[in-house]
């Protein structure tokens, strides 16, 4: 056996090792196994070593690897369940880090999931990749001198944030590399749809950990110049000659089950200036475009736009609406799903801009089903936001949360992606490079959670391709970063 590799595996009481381990004695190249953990086996050989140095993610256990590692490579395996590695597994990764001297490598795998096995392709990493829940499965084979620099730079002690602060530090000075090879298996027992997973990282009780991944990607993104100081463009709010002071817009498709209380829920607003409703109906067949045309509407406020073009995602239907003679100053969003929580929300989202100075402003939202019942996890109010640093957090989370309102002549000076997943967040990057981002906590409208929302149940493949081109926005944001602090310089 080639003593190339130590590996460490996380282990808890009750938990089978025997089949992981022997799978990393028969690679012909793990020298040392060391368990991280507490368990109740025991086991009577030399390359096997238990320690109990706390939680698996902390600062103080990654620093404690430290005297373990005395080979060229470093394996961590994050999960406690099985492990099976696929034929040469590790020696693919240990080849393609030695191809280009990268400092980590992982791979797509196979997922055991409710007795079903499934291939789990994961995506490239990238500049931007800076979600602390980027997916690179649970097999990670790092360089030993890759590894050992970058935790000799931790200066923070972090608790649940140490594994991603080191990722963050292996690709400040290395390649972190993705092997499109299926070389293991795990299981996976979160069964959960994509809709009920995304909300994860806006739950309360996971705010202790959102607050050290903030630090840690603040800290990152100042060592690789993409920090912003909270210094931002003023905005005078007097560009161009407007007839409404607001216009909301919807952009749907095939939405007669519930555009009739999104529109209901907009004309119902009281307000003090004259505002609008500009909806984009984006060649609906299932009655959507009829009901709209037979709405209501005594005081002509209903602007019922069909586009010429058959080729707009989301993002251009919103360009055919801010781009309309009678978009107002303030362009505020609506999703056809959904309906304003009271009749106050225009009104309050308007005079957030000018009390804020802002660009743009986000408010929270309510959790609902179909039947407008309360939902977990309940209010969505992202109150990691801060003024100072948001915009820089701004580039690890997923999003910047909803409903979403532009000065409508800034967002006529970026204009909208053409696509129907992520133009929002892209634009509140964008936006948010020079201007403030305005806030509001409270509740403003009911987001309904139905099967038939875009993103209630995805597999893998689509997953990947929204994941991708999010952080596709993020790079290109990181990248636009450095290059105005580069300026300034």
């Amino acid at each position: 056996m080639k003593n190339l590799v130590t590996c460490f595996l996380p282990v808890q009481k009750g938990l089978d090792l025997d089949a992981t381990i022997q799978n990393l004695k028969d690679s012909g190249v793990v020298g040392k196994i060391i368990l991280v953990g507490e368990t109740d086996l025991d086991f009577d050989n030399p390359m096997i070593e238990l320690i109990n140095p706390g939680g698996y993610s902390s600062t103080k256990t990654l620093r404690e690897f430290f005297g373990y590692i005395t080979t060229p490579y470093t394996l961590l395996y994050t999960k406690s369940l099985p492990l099976g590695l696929g034929q040469n597994a590790l020696h693919r990764l240990m080849l393609a880090s030695e191809s280009c001297n990268a400092g980590l490598v992982y791979s797509d795998y196979y997922e055991q999931k409710e007795g079903v096995l499934k291939p789990h392709p994961v995506i490239e990493y990238q500049d931007g990749s800076l979600r602390d829940d980027f997916d690179f499965g649970s097999l990670l084979l790092y360089r030993s001198e890759a590894f050992v620099e970058a935790v000799a730079r931790m200066d923070e002690e972090f608790e649940l944030a140490g594994l991603y602060d080191l990722r963050l530090k292996v690709s400040q000075n290395y390649k972190l590399v993705h092997l499109p090879e299926l070389l293991y298996t795990e299981m996976e027992l979160d069964t959960r749809k994509s809709g009920e997973k995304m909300f994860d990282y806006v739950d309360p009780r996971n705010r202790f950990k959102q607050i050290e991944m903030e630090k840690a990607c603040t800290a990152h993104l100042k060592v690789v110049g993409a920090w912003l100081a909270p210094k931002f463009l003023q905005i005078a709010f007097s560009e161009g000659q407007f007839e409404y002071e607001a216009s909301v817009i919807i952009p749907v498709r095939n939405r007669a089950k519930t555009i009739g209380d999104a529109i209901k829920s907009v004309l119902s607003q009281k307000v003090g200036f004259k505002f609008n409703l500009i909806i984009v109906d984006n060649f609906s067949t299932d009655g959507t475009t009829e009901l709209i045309s037979s709405y209501p509407d005594p005081d002509n406020r209903i602007v019922h736009v069909i586009p010429q073009r058959k080729d707009l995602g989301i993002g251009g239907c919103w360009n055919e609406a801010i781009n309309h003679p009678k978009c107002g100053k303030f362009a505020i969003q609506l999703d056809s799903d959904d309906l304003y929580i009271d009749n106050t929300v225009v009104q309050q989202v308007v005079d957030s801009f000018y009390a804020q100075n802002c660009a743009m402003v986000v408010g929270s939202y309510q959790m609902v089903n179909f039947k407008l019942e309360e939902i977990p996890p309940g209010l969505i109010d992202h109150k990691e936001w801060t003024p100072d640093n948001g915009r820089n957090n701004a580039l690890r989370i997923n999003g910047l949360g909803a409903p979403r309102a532009f000065y409508t002549p800034v967002l006529r000076e970026i204009q909208v992606p053409n696509v129907s997943y992520g133009e929002d967040y892209a634009l509140g990057l964008a936006i948010s490079r020079h201007y403030q981002i305005g806030r509001i906590y409270n509740p403003l409208y009911l987001c309904r959670r139905w099967d038939e929302n875009s993103d209630s149940s995805l597999d893998i493949v689509k997953m990947n391709a929204h994941n991708f081109y999010k952080d596709k926005i993020r790079t290109l944001e990181f990248w636009a970063r450095q290059r105005v602090n580069l300026v300034k310089d």
